[in-house]
């Protein structure tokens, strides 16, 4: 039975990830400080003979046994890491120091959840692993754009340096229950405005598009990648189907059969215009595509939001 240790095991990626490890007969350390996480998403587990919670913070060092840890750590909205700048680039910079201090000592395999932001408002289209990005070092973004490119770095120098097991994975747009209600995430907003029959946002004239995939096919990608032998990463995992926002709010607001109306706000600063991932290393070197379409994956997310609202 491995020990797996998941950082940010309570947040959205993090429980349901934690529910795939213990069905597969894993022994489940959750370790969580709760800042955009919620206990509600892992209570399901609480009774379970091999999960355990920590309540910790991975800015300091963590000391424990484990055969393997997923780094999830990291508030994963703009709404949540722009609350506190500072602690996202901590978060990003000493919470994988850390880490990958503990993979050293107790050589354990180490997989980053890292980010398609780190492509910032790219200019290549569709992002290719090769592409090196287009960030505003010094903007509103910058403390997780730039906190997840350092979290890369250190990731390929401990591993260049000391010989540490790693797994990089660029996580796209990734939408399903246990979304955030207040995380500001299109998907999560559209549909929370919808059922509340308010007026559905859409930043700017909603042509930006974005790439969006549904949890449980993203689940599999980190699995697929944790498991794979012959590659290290980075890695995109993300739906390569793209779809404009103004179309998702319509999309949602058609699904929900709701009376909402759609507004139009301004930009915010740097957000990108274009948001597609480039799969094929994920298809060739771990076998993986997503299966659930956008449509089929709205529905599901909905029916959570409702039952949520209704609770």
């Amino acid at each position: 039975m491995k020990r797996i240790l998941v950082t940010g095991g309570a947040g959205f990626l993090g429980s349901h990830l934690c529910d795939s490890l213990l069905e597969k007969g894993a022994d489940v350390v959750c370790v969580d400080n709760f800042f955009s996480g919620f206990k509600d998403n892992i209570r399901n587990l609480f009774s379970h003979a091999y999960f355990e919670l920590i309540r910790h913070d991975i800015i300091h060092p963590l000391f424990l046994e484990v055969d393997q840890i997923y780094h999830l750590a990291c508030p994963a909205s703009p709404i949540h890491y722009q609350l506190n700048a500072i602690k996202t680039v901590k978060t990003n910079v000493m919470g994988t120091i850390n880490m990958l201090g503990l993979a050293k000592r107790i050589k354990a395999r180490i997989l980053l959840a890292s980010s398609s932001e780190i492509y910032g408002d790219a200019t290549v289209h569709p992002q290719p692993e090769s592409y090196w990005g287009n960030v505003n070092p010094i903007g509103i973004r910058a403390c997780y754009d730039e906190g997840k490119r350092v979290a890369e770095t250190l990731m390929m120098d401990y591993h260049r340096q000391n010989k540490v097991d790693i797994k990089i994975a660029r996580i796209f747009n990734t939408y399903g229950p246990r979304m955030a209600v207040n995380d500001g995430r299109a998907v999560s907003n559209f549909i929370i405005q919808a059922l509340r029959g308010e007026p559905l946002t859409v930043h700017g004239d909603g042509s930006q598009t974005r790439s969006f995939c549904y949890v449980s096919d993203l689940i599999q990608a980190l699995l697929a990648l944790m498991g794979a032998e012959d590659i290290t990463g980075p890695v995109n995992l993300g739906n390569p189907e793209e779809h404009t926002i103004l179309e998702v709010a319509k999309k949602i607001i058609k699904l929900t059969k709701s009376a909402s109306k759609i507004v139009h706000k301004p930009l915010p600063a740097d957000d990108p215009v274009r948001r597609r991932p480039d799969i094929s290393l994920a298809k060739k070197k771990l076998s993986w595509t997503p299966h659930v379409k956008l449509d089929e994956g709205l529905e599901k997310t909905i029916a959570y939001f409702k039952d949520m609202l209704q609770s």
